[in-house]
């Protein structure tokens, strides 16, 4: 087992320390007058622009981050991941997502075997079936070809997937390849989003895709239990081998469900849910969606910033600077949350994909050996596009609490848009505030301002802006299936790079456990309660309470009525 020392005991971590006084009294009004410390503040890799000078920090700031990354052995802990070693010890499995994008020559081995082969065995089958599917070769049990998809999953079996395809929606060219086409994923368990996702659809032309690794999670397997209820009420029981696919490891369950073990498509014990979006998890319904060549762009896309995290050096190393200022705001400035600012609609599903990467990652409270911690990880992530957010919460970043922001802009938009007469195109508006909005809460609004703009005298305190308030800015040229792709692997980067510094398991997520095990008792309790009478009983008086009064109603169960379409 490593070493049980502490991050936060080292001298690295206590310089950073004694840092923090000198940066809390200069404003970024000041920092932001040196023009050498901004351009110095910059990264670039591929045409993404990384600009950080906004950040409460200095050139020693990012020194004494880098002579941490060295005590925390950031290095040789990215080496160990790319080399398939077991980082995820409390489950002693291999940490290897990014072995599902990489090239077909790679070697990159888990238990001595390299995996490279076996994951491109599972895309090549991916892609067969999907060309497959989009030429109308597979037909229902009616005949008729299919072109609605319904992906069943949930956390990162759908949060990922759900990010990237809504993201590819408005591509031009991913557009084309979807069109006549639609993808849809049903998550929770809650019988509206069974609703939702079937609306309009006709099970004759509908192909549902259950997505679980052991075909034992609750939710998805009821909802699955659901769709195949709707398939076989329209179409009789012979239907679901024909309309139901599945993405396991569980062949026996898959068969027994109904569906052929052929159709089943793999993925490994070392791909976290929440890292599996590049995984038969993702790609197969996006390859249904997009067809496999505009996928396989994304993955590219992801690689190549793979490569940039292995290979680069840390001064110019987009996700490990991003990581290292990451640290910076929530160990040492205090600042608890981040909001990600993307200025592009195509990016909605981004900040929500991003909250379980990383707040199930990194909010641990012990050390990877087990030691109670004496800081605090993780970040508190949110978000909305720009200017959407502008009218939501931006208040509050303004002249409320200080929360770092990550503002993300794109050159090109997908639909460009300029109407004659205006000042600017549609997407010129909207990134004027990509650009205004940092400076806003940089440099804030003084009272010496207000005054000199005769602003009444009861209201200068209302319009005061503080500023001194952190944010970063990345440009990306364009944002097509390799910049998405892009834009996902810099985040897994950057959350992972901070685990490392932190000293913590990013790879596990046992807080999800408990309350799923305390569910299985109410579940229990519900079924006794319903169908034989029981009284409440185990729990707590509140719980009990909430029972009661849940279960006053005399409603049984009538397992033949289904959401209407």
């Amino acid at each position: 087992m490593a070493s049980s020392a502490l991050i936060c005991d080292t001298e690295q971590w206590k310089a950073l320390q004694a840092h923090v006084g000198a940066i809390q009294k200069t404003h970024l009004r000041d920092l932001m007058a040196d023009a050498d410390r901004c351009k110095a503040m910059t990264a670039e890799f591929e045409g993404i622009f990384l600009d950080y000078s906004r950040q409460q920090a200095t050139g020693e700031t990012i020194e004494k981050l880098l002579k941490l990354a060295e005590a925390a052995k950031l290095k040789e802990k990215i080496e160990k991941m790319f080399k398939g070693e077991k980082i995820n010890t409390t489950e002693n499995r291999s940490v290897l997502h990014v072995a599902l994008r990489a090239p077909r020559d790679a070697v990159i081995n888990s238990d001595g075997v390299n995996v490279v082969p076996e994951v491109w065995s599972v895309k090549d089958k991916i892609k067969q079936f999907s060309e497959t599917f989009r030429s109308g070769s597979w037909v229902g049990a009616t005949g008729k070809a299919l072109t609605n998809v319904v992906s069943v999953g949930i956390g990162g079996s759908f949060l990922g997937p759900l990010f990237v395809h809504t993201a590819l929606q408005t591509d031009p060219e991913a557009a084309e390849c979807a069109k006549g086409r639609q993808l849809r994923f049903l998550a929770n368990v809650d019988p509206v989003d069974v609703a939702r996702s079937i609306k309009d659809l006709d099970p004759e032309t509908t192909l549902v895709v259950v997505v679980s690794k052991t075909f034992t999670t609750a939710e998805t397997m009821l909802n699955a239990r659901t769709l195949k209820e709707w398939i076989i009420s329209s179409l009789g029981p012979q239907a679901v081998s024909k309309h139901m696919i599945a993405v396991s490891t569980n062949l026996k369950l898959v068969k027994e469900f109904g569906i052929d073990p052929n159709n089943a498509f793999a993925f490994w014990d070392w791909v976290g849910g929440r890292y599996s979006v590049c995984s038969a998890v993702g790609v197969l319904p996006l390859s249904l969606q997009y067809g496999f060549p505009i996928v396989q762009k994304f993955l590219e896309g992801a690689s190549s910033i793979d490569n940039h995290f292995h290979s680069s050096s840390f001064e110019k190393n987009i996700p490990v600077l991003l990581g290292l200022l990451s640290v910076w705001n929530v160990s040492f400035l205090g600042y608890p949350a981040r909001a990600i600012l993307p200025y592009s609609q195509a990016l909605e599903k981004l900040a929500p994909h991003i909250q379980q990467l990383s707040m199930e990652s990194n909010g641990k409270g012990v050390s990877i050996d087990g030691v109670p911690l004496p800081l605090e990880t993780g970040e508190i992530d949110f978000g909305e596009p720009g200017t959407n957010g502008q009218h939501s919460f931006y208040q509050l970043i303004h002249q409320g609490r200080v929360i770092p922001c990550d503002f993300i802009g794109v050159v090109k938009s997908q639909q460009p848009v300029y109407l004659k007469g205006e000042t600017v195109s549609n997407h010129d508006e909207l990134m004027s505030n990509f650009f205004a909005q940092p400076d806003a809460l940089a440099y804030g609004k003084t009272p010496e301002q207000l005054h000199s703009e005769k602003v009444p005298e009861h209201l200068i305190p209302h319009k005061t802006f503080k500023g001194n308030r952190p944010s970063l800015s990345l440009l990306l040229p364009t944002l097509s299936a390799y910049e998405i792709g892009q834009l996902l692997s810099i985040y897994e980067h950057r959350i992972a790079v901070q685990g490392f510094v932190w000293g913590i398991n990013s790879f596990d997520q046992w807080g999800v456990e408990l309350g799923k095990s305390l569910a299985s008792q109410v579940r229990k309790q519900l079924h006794g309660s319903r169908m034989e009478g029981k009284p409440v009983e185990g729990f707590n008086h509140s719980t009990s309470s909430l029972l009661a009064r849940y279960l006053a109603p005399p409603t049984p169960y009538d397992s033949t009525v289904l959401p209407k379409v």
